[in-house]
């Protein structure tokens, strides 16, 4: 089967940075379905491991935690999914990647795919929609209500990096099943347009202070104080003044590495931390690894219903390892918009 990988941790700008190589088909197994790959989205995680994590010498990696497919083939144990079935899912860390023709992966982290969806559309969203809803409703306990309800909440939730795929999901999420309302950070005017699309009622700059805006904020529109942060990029830069403007008891959630943080600035305001790794159940084989294929079809359905839209951004053509470079290369800028698609072999 054709698939694309590294044989060594290599600047992207590296002609063997990645690679097209030809590797043989995997069978299932257990609770394994096998599927064809039609469409990938590449995220940050993907660049991350490709810097750091080298095959044994002689071995080839093959990464990619976002695609969309055909299953062909079912382990003994699967009861979720048959062949022929189209289905969405991030997979597991620990695993070959869905950078190939065929991927297994555990049915339990398996959702259908949307319908209304083309595969590059569904594509954009597995491993984003996971990371999102676990990070909401997980994490910082955001009330939920039913789908279109126009109830509103006291819960005011601020999105640092509001524009980048998680971010771009959990917008939609918040605005689609809370009541809570948004305060959107973006730097840039195609963000900040991208950002308001998606849904956020109110958007800060976040290349300038964050507590200013935020007070004129509540003073202009007469909101509530922030009572839950979403912290999804650049939290070491950020994370000092966040006690400041979240209210006590409010919870901050972040998905990036910042190093070493000074958590002990929450005290006085009993104010707490979580962290957000959308791999830990397939990591450890959780008790609910299944959770992550319920929570895929509660995406699919929102989406077929019309209450969330896809995040794809750009198209960057078939899966083959040019292409691939190019999406490496543009997520390490750190100025890409939505998610980076591949489609096709």
């Amino acid at each position: 089967m054709k698939a694309v990988g590294y044989e060594k941790s290599l600047p992207i700008s590296d002609p063997a940075a990645l690679l097209d190589l030809d590797l043989p088909q995997p069978v299932a197994t257990g609770h394994d379905l096998l599927v064809e790959v039609r469409a990938i989205a590449v995220n940050p995680v993907d660049y991350k491991v490709r810097r750091k994590a080298a095959p044994p010498t002689g071995e080839f990696k093959v990464i990619g935690w976002d695609a969309v497919g055909e299953v062909v083939e079912t382990g003994l144990s699967v009861s979720r999914f048959k062949p022929g079935d189209r289905v969405f899912y991030a997979g597991d860390l620990n695993r070959p990647g869905c950078n190939a023709q065929y991927q297994l992966v555990d049915e339990r982290l398996v959702g259908h795919a949307p319908a209304s969806l083309t595969d590059a559309e569904a594509a954009a969203l597995p491993l984003t929609s996971i990371t999102a809803w676990e990070l909401l409703f997980e994490h910082l306990a955001i009330g939920r209500q039913a789908p279109g309800s126009r109830e509103k909440s006291d819960e005011v939730i601020l999105v640092v990096g509001a524009a980048g795929g998680v971010g771009s999901i959990l917008v939609q999420l918040v605005r689609a099943i809370t009541g809570a309302t948004v305060i959107a950070t973006a730097s840039r005017d195609p963000t900040r347009t991208w950002v308001q699309r998606l849904g956020a009622q109110y958007v800060i700059d976040h290349s300038r202070p964050l507590p200013p805006q935020i007070e004129a904020l509540i003073a202009k529109v007469r909101l509530g104080p922030v009572t839950h942060v979403a912290s999804l990029n650049g939290t070491a830069g950020y994370f000092d003044r966040y006690p400041e403007l979240l209210a006590p008891f409010g919870k901050i959630a972040l998905i990036d590495d910042p190093g070493a943080l000074d958590v002990m600035q929450l005290k006085p305001k009993s104010q707490s931390l979580h962290i957000e790794f959308m791999f830990a159940r397939s990591m450890f084989q959780t008790a609910d690894m299944e959770m992550q294929g319920e929570l895929l079809n509660r995406v699919s359905e929102l989406i077929d219903d019309g209450y969330v839209q896809t995040t794809l951004g750009k198209n960057l053509g078939v899966i083959n390892a040019a292409n691939l470079k190019r999406a490496h290369a543009e997520l390490e800028s750190g100025r890409s918009i939505g998610k980076l698609v591949l489609e096709g072999w």
